[in-house]
């Protein structure tokens, strides 16, 4: 039995609307760590988002279609999934969401006004932009500093994924997923430091050197003469009292050497005179 024309038709109309509505293509570019250098060129309208926060879920719409105008307005309209993109996460500093930035050959800005497509059309179409301070080439997404922000960022979730494996699949407790981190971050340390050694040994090799001689007058330092002088003062000081020690003990021992020799006489003159 054939289907009634009269069912046939709204069906397939309904099923040419949700094509339709499912299957339109968004004008919107999905930015990710492999082409996030895409921004760097031309005039840039960027979201970062969360699909599990509210804010960003009522901002949609409005995105959706400011992004519509994107091909009028000579700017391209973008966004980033900070959940799945960590590292442009920490590249671009991420702290609240939705975060909306503005990038103009390389120049990145931050939008803070209104969130409706009108208020983002008239920020491009009247260049509001330019009121708006540029971020700091040191804290820039292509600088190294933001670099190496975006490379601890995506270590950190690569850490979560393991202890998740350990625990969920491996079957690990706790405990013996911490174990296991505290251990490999040991072991890095020690091979990190080795590695650092042998740089460092075959940058500014060690030179042997024979052993000189040991000077017999070795001149001090100027620091050193005050005390030195100090010293020979004090000997000249013991040198005089030791003089005028033996200079007070010379007469004594004369007129001692003088009583023993006048001793005899006195007998040799009695005996003269008898």
């Amino acid at each position: 039995m054939a289907p009634s024309p009269s069912l046939v038709l709204p069906f397939a109309v309904w099923m040419l609307l949700l094509w339709g509505a499912d299957g339109r293509r968004s004008d919107v570019r999905v930015i990710t760590d492999e082409n996030w250098r895409e921004l760097l060129e031309g005039e840039w309208m960027i979201e970062f988002y969360a699909p599990w926060c509210p804010a960003c879920q009522n901002l949609q719409p409005e995105w959706e279609s400011f992004a519509e105008w994107g091909e009028d307005l000579e700017v391209n309209v973008a966004k980033v999934d900070v959940t799945e993109q960590t590292g442009l996460s920490g590249r671009f500093i991420i702290t609240a969401l939705p975060t909306i930035y503005h990038c103009k050959d390389g120049e990145f800005r931050r939008y803070q006004g209104p969130r409706t497509k009108n208020d983002f059309i008239n920020f491009i179409s009247e260049k509001e932009w330019k009121n708006i301070e540029p971020v700091s080439s040191w804290f820039g997404p292509g600088s190294v500093l933001m670099s190496s922000t975006s490379a601890l960022f995506r270590l950190s979730m690569y850490i979560r994924t393991c202890h998740n494996y350990f625990i969920e699949d491996l079957g690990l407790p706790v405990w013996g997923s911490y174990t296991v981190f505290a251990l490999a971050t040991l072991l890095s340390g020690l091979l990190l430091g080795l590695c650092m050694i042998f740089v460092a040994d075959c940058l500014c090799p060690s030179k042997r050197r024979r052993p000189q001689p040991y000077p017999s007058q070795k001149s001090l330092p100027e620091f050193c003469q005050p005390l030195k002088k100090m010293e020979e003062q004090e000997a000249d000081e013991e040198d005089i009292s030791e003089e005028e020690t033996a200079g007070q003990a010379g007469p004594n021992v004369d007129c001692a050497q003088n009583a023993v020799r006048q001793r005899p006489v006195g007998p040799l003159l009695g005996a003269d005179k008898s």
